[in-house]
């Protein structure tokens, strides 16, 4: 079935209380899926500077000493925040491209969540209410974020196979139903380059939208031209930068609901994940229409 959130702020007011309405809104869809769970935070990006989220089963042994090893590679300065099996490395931008590859070169085993220079992305297996406190999500601050608790339909149940998923600079997406072209698209994306780390649909409806932006698309018009090459039914929520979307099949057979009011967006698989949003009272309300693209920007 899977559960999706997702919380896009006007009111910088706001900001600081992100994490912990994201996560309460993330637990209260636990039943929709308990094999797994991720959230993605976006907060405002440092003048200069990049960001990678990684992952590892023996965090203790890879990250010890990373960063030093990373700057002495680089010639740069790297810094290393460590929340439980993930870390996030900080480092100057335009060495973004030279501090992936030296990572992979110097612990091979540790794995990517996200990539940009504002977005970090945590998910492990387990129930929401269990990952959003092993990474202390409840006190993140941030300007939007999107929440996903998965129940595995179509690949295994590992972190990396858990949402959301992060295959361009700051984009992500997460996804409610199945794709049945998902494999011959993965070989065409492959083909053009686009890097695909997992057997995941969602992965290559992520990877798609990469591509389709690379190619000069607007995320809109990438979302738009989903409804005609992604075959199945879904439920997408993308976010970059500075933006947040949403688009559904046209069949739409995949619940969803949203919220608008002067202070946010919000968008819930069922309408209880939203229920202690302030405001909501006076939100409007309603049901994303099949094959429309919604997106709010910053």
């Amino acid at each position: 079935m899977c559960g999706i959130v997702g919380l896009f702020l006007k009111d910088k007011a706001l900001e600081p209380q992100l994490g912990s309405m994201l996560t309460d809104m993330l637990i209260t869809m636990t039943d929709r899926g308990p094999d797994s769970a991720g959230i993605a935070i976006y907060g405002a990006p440092q003048a200069g500077h990049a960001k990678l989220t990684i992952q590892s089963d023996t965090a203790a042994r890879d990250f010890d000493g990373l960063a030093e090893r990373l700057s002495s590679e680089l010639g740069a300065p790297v810094t290393l925040t460590r929340k439980d099996t993930h870390a996030v490395l900080d480092f100057p931008a335009d060495k973004a491209a030279d501090t992936r590859a030296a990572l992979e070169r110097l612990v091979p085993g540790v794995r990517v969540m996200s990539a940009g220079e504002s977005i970090e992305i945590y998910k492990e297996v387990g129930l929401p209410k269990d990952v959003a406190a092993r990474f202390e999500i409840s006190a993140m601050s941030g300007t939007h974020g999107i929440g996903h608790t998965r129940m595995a339909t179509e690949s295994a149940v590992t972190t990396m196979g858990a949402h959301p998923f992060n295959t361009g600079a700051d984009q992500c997406l997460v996804h409610n139903g199945s794709l049945s072209n998902h494999n011959s698209l993965r070989r065409k994306l492959l083909r053009e380059g686009v890097r695909i780390e997992t057997q995941n649909d969602t992965e290559v409806a992520a990877a798609y939208l990469t591509w389709k932006m690379r190619e000069g698309a607007t995320l809109g018009e990438a979302l738009e031209s989903s409804l005609v090459d992604l075959d199945g039914f879904f439920t997408f929520v993308v976010g970059t930068e500075d933006g947040f979307g949403v688009v559904r099949d046209p069949i739409a057979c995949k619940p969803a609901v949203m919220a608008e009011t002067d202070q946010y967006v919000a968008f819930g698989s069922e309408y209880r994940a939203l229920v202690n949003l302030p405001g909501i009272e006076q939100a409007r309300v309603w049901e994303p229409e099949p094959a429309t693209v919604y997106f709010w920007k910053h």
